[in-house]
């Protein structure tokens, strides 16, 4: 007989599938993104030292992650439904319990838009502001506008046919990263060489060409250059990909759990007094000390969890009482909700 696998098990399926689909959605968007770049438009406003008209041309809208939308709103269902699948189909009493997931109700379109719409400002406003940091920095060095262009929107890549390598999609640190990674290989210093060898993203196949021109003391060839930044850059956004896929998941499915809980108790199936919410850390070294001294704790439903930083959160990675990214990116906690359904009976 096979096994029945427990909501916890669930729910970290659940996070590992959607957590590759929303990183998928993300990166179909940036190649939307800059297969819709209009390189000549680009190059000529970067000429005329327009840094807007530039960026315009980029087309780095809020439409393009509809797909990534699309794919959190679906994680948000499957985790409510997933909740109210592990229920028990009957109380203590014997009355039966008829509880389904409504993803259309007020409370969870409401998460769903304001979540949604804050992600996606978030990821634009970011990649305008590292393109506009990047953009400077060209046109101060008098890099050549198409080379400029180039670099911030990749160059296509013969066999797949998209572009590659630019500097579109990275937060603002990550495009600081590539430039300054460019800079040390352009340096000709040894020290500044060094430190690019130290550079954990960066591509290891490039390391025997700067660690001889180290020993030699050679200019690192140009060709070099450019091929081992657009690696880089294209690890980094793989990166950020990943990081946006994990949390954007995690954040739909524990708060999809929580809203299959609410909806139970505002139906009138289960009384708020029965319902208890327990911290459940990952249980490794890799878990935040914040939130390994919550592991175990229960507060009720209405209860916040407040880690030892002062961090209030109805569950992991909630944000909507003001935890910060320092308590949310990369969690891989989890909430058991445990119902008593003779909590009114005693």
């Amino acid at each position: 007989m096979a096994k029945t696998r427990t909501q916890a098990q669930l729910f970290a399926e659940l996070a590992d599938r959607y957590g590759l689909a929303v990183a998928e959605a993300f990166f179909r968007a940036m190649d939307d993104i800059k297969g819709a770049a209009e390189i000549q438009r680009i190059t000529a406003a970067i000429e005329a030292g327009q840094i807007e008209d530039a960026i315009a041309a980029m087309h780095i809208d809020a439409e393009a992650y509809d797909g990534l939308l699309d794919t959190i709103r679906e994680a948000y269902t499957e985790g409510g439904r997933t909740a109210v699948s592990g229920l028990p189909s009957r109380q203590a009493d014997g009355t039966a319990l008829v509880i389904r997931f409504n993803g259309r109700n007020r409370v969870a379109e409401n998460w769903l838009r304001d979540h949604s719409s804050d992600l996606i400002t978030r990821i634009v406003d970011d990649q305008r502001q590292a393109v506009r940091a990047a953009l400077r920095d060209s046109m101060e060095a008098g890099v050549n506008p198409r080379t400029a262009a180039l670099r911030i929107v990749g160059t296509i890549n013969r066999q797949s046919g998209k572009r590659e390598g630019g500097l579109l999609g990275l937060s603002g640190p990550q495009e600081g990263y590539v430039r300054n990674a460019r800079a040390e290989l352009a340096s000709g210093d040894p020290t500044a060489l060094r430190a690019y060898l130290g550079r954990t993203k960066r591509d290891k196949r490039f390391d025997r060409t700067i660690e001889r021109a180290i020993r030699d003391e050679t200019p690192v060839p140009a060709e070099t250059i450019g091929k081992a930044t657009a690696s880089y850059s294209n690890r980094l956004l793989k990166l950020r990909g990943d990081t946006i896929g994990r949390v954007e998941a995690l954040s739909a499915l524990q708060s999809a759990k929580h809203e299959a809980y609410r909806q139970a108790i505002e139906s009138g199936q289960i009384a708020e007094s029965a319902v208890r919410k327990v911290w459940r850390s990952a249980g490794d070294f890799r878990v935040r000390d914040t939130h390994r001294a919550l592991n175990g704790d229960s507060v009720a439903f209405r209860e916040a969890f407040v880690t030892p930083s002062g961090a209030r959160m109805r569950f992991p990675l909630d944000t909507s009482l003001g935890a910060g990214a320092e308590e949310t990116i990369n969690c891989r906690c989890d909430a058991e909700y445990r119902i008593d359904f003779l909590a009114n009976l005693r």
